[in-house]
């Protein structure tokens, strides 16, 4: 029985192995050293969304979580660091917060002052601009949106 490849080639094979092996080794130790944006949520952080989730104008997918939070199914812990970001009832409750999300980040990107849009709960509407079309969606991206 013959061997399909020469010595040769073999060792081509094995010489790109090695070398992927060490670019997997660089790619990896670069990203060990990326520091992440945000450190999470604080205790804090998470106390004040339970706190808004038992205000009485929390929308009822939210207070419906925090009942699920307070059976022991789940913990605000585990929403914020995206462990149950596949639950159902987590993205509902996730999605009636998105329009405020959008506004608050139209703010922010339009320079409007970030204790001012907290403080407000809801981001001052601007008047809109003869390139605005809802459908198209953003218009410009910024290095970091990805």
């Amino acid at each position: 029985m013959t061997f399909p490849y020469d010595q040769a080639r073999l060792q081509a094979l094995f010489n790109d192995v090695d070398s992927r092996i060490d670019d997997l080794g660089k790619v990896a130790t670069a990203a060990s050293q990326v520091q992440r944006r945000s450190r999470g949520l604080s205790e804090q952080d998470l106390a004040e969304i339970e706190r808004f989730a038992k205000s009485p104008g929390a929308p009822k997918e939210l207070k419906d979580l925090q009942r699920r939070v307070e059976s022991g199914e789940m913990s605000w812990a585990d929403v914020a660091s995206g462990r149950a970001v596949n639950d159902e009832g987590v993205q509902k409750a996730l999605a009636v917060g998105v329009p405020d999300l959008q506004r608050a980040y139209r703010a922010i990107e339009e320079g409007q002052d970030i204790d001012d849009i907290i403080a407000s709960g809801t981001p001052a509407a601007r008047p809109p601009r003869d390139d605005d079309d809802e459908d198209d969606g953003p218009s410009h991206f910024r290095k970091d949106a990805w």
